[in-house]
């Protein structure tokens, strides 16, 4: 096994997916404000939508995500339920999608940045 193999296989554990799942109330305009104020929240902080009310964010380590969840937690609307699930980039390769009876192939990964 070469060094950048054993790099890149500990990268796939380091790398970090965070899914935030909500369901929110839209009965007032009240809800239907905080609702749009929260999709817009974690959009503008790198989340984007994987299905309605579900929406992903790739993150280049623990830290990172742990960083997101925080926002997310300060960004909650009064009322609904919000739920973050945090995965390795390992677990995520794991993912099967299906849009009617075929299945298609995941879009690559962001590329991580590395600065020296």
């Amino acid at each position: 096994m070469y060094a950048d193999d054993t790099a890149n296989r500990l990268n796939a554990y380091r790398i970090m997916w965070l899914f935030v799942f909500f369901d929110l109330p839209t009965e007032t305009a009240k809800d239907r404000k905080n609702y749009a104020r929260f999709r817009k929240d974690i959009q503008s902080d790198g989340f984007t939508m994987m299905q309605f009310s579900v929406y992903r964010r790739h993150c280049a380590s623990g830290e990172s995500a742990d960083t997101h969840v925080k926002r997310v937690e300060n960004k909650l609307p009064p009322k609904g339920q919000v739920s973050i699930l945090q995965i390795t980039d390992k677990q995520y390769g794991s993912i099967v999608n299906f849009w009617g009876k075929h299945s298609d192939p995941l879009p690559p990964a962001p590329s991580q940045l590395e600065l020296f």
